[in-house]
């Protein structure tokens, strides 16, 4: 038996009784502070857990990308306060691989659709105009708003003909954004009209279009043997 030992039995002997007992519920109450506690912290844990499995899948990207943004943001103010252009900078501290799959990854981002339906080139067209918009006149917004009264959003019983005014400026614009549509529109090549008096050498449309490319590419060698075979003298 060890000398530690020998005098904690030694300790209690020399204890009396009530000594003894105070000590027991001493630990005890230790003990059941102890339980309280791993009780309430296997709580906590079970209700952390059951949030994390309510979250939705892609939590963790979502709150990564937002952080990621805020501090992107961050930076570009701090840029911007020291006068530095934050595009540049932020392009000097990548390498030639990433910075050619973000803008791989930015042209994948928005591309372009071309031509569906009738209604998607309207929503395509609707979204296109609404986001040249300039930012909106509160100010104007609020005096034509206590000006018009209920007459201000219209609706089935009120009558609004005759009541706003177009601004000068709003008119031309209207005229102005006009203009660039008709513009832009005529750049984009049309349908071609039907020549009645062309020869007819195809039985579909992409019969047409390959006798086409084989006039562009080999009719200047082929002219003569044509010819004769319309004429009949091909040997």
């Amino acid at each position: 038996m060890s000398a530690t030992t020998e005098e904690s039995t030694t300790a209690l002997k020399e204890m009396s009784f009530a000594e003894r007992q105070m000590d027991r519920m001493k630990r005890l109450r230790s003990l059941h502070t102890a339980r309280n506690e791993a009780r309430t912290h296997n709580h906590q844990e079970v209700i952390a857990e059951e949030a994390r499995n309510n979250l939705p899948p892609n939590y963790e990207a979502k709150r990564r990308q937002a952080e990621w943004l805020l501090d992107d943001q961050a930076k570009r103010q701090e840029a911007e306060k020291a006068g530095k252009d934050y595009d540049r900078v932020k392009l000097l501290n990548i390498s030639a691989v990433e910075a050619e799959r973000l803008e791989r990854k930015k042209k994948k981002k928005s591309p372009d659709e071309g031509f569906s339906t009738y209604e998607q080139a309207t929503v395509r067209q609707y979204n296109r105009l609404v986001k040249n918009m300039p930012a909106a006149d509160m100010e104007q917004y609020e005096k034509q708003k206590q000006k018009y009264g209920d007459a201000f959003y219209g609706g089935p019983n009120v009558i609004i003909h005759g009541m706003h005014k177009d601004r000068r400026q709003a008119v031309d614009k209207m005229v102005d954004d006009l203009e660039g549509q008709i513009a832009n529109r005529a750049r984009y090549s049309r349908r071609r009209a039907h020549n009645d008096d062309a020869d007819i050498d195809y039985i579909n449309q992409r019969n047409a279009n390959f006798n086409k490319k084989l006039e562009r590419f080999y009719g200047e060698h082929t002219a003569e043997i044509k010819q004769n075979l319309e004429r009949g003298t091909a040997i």
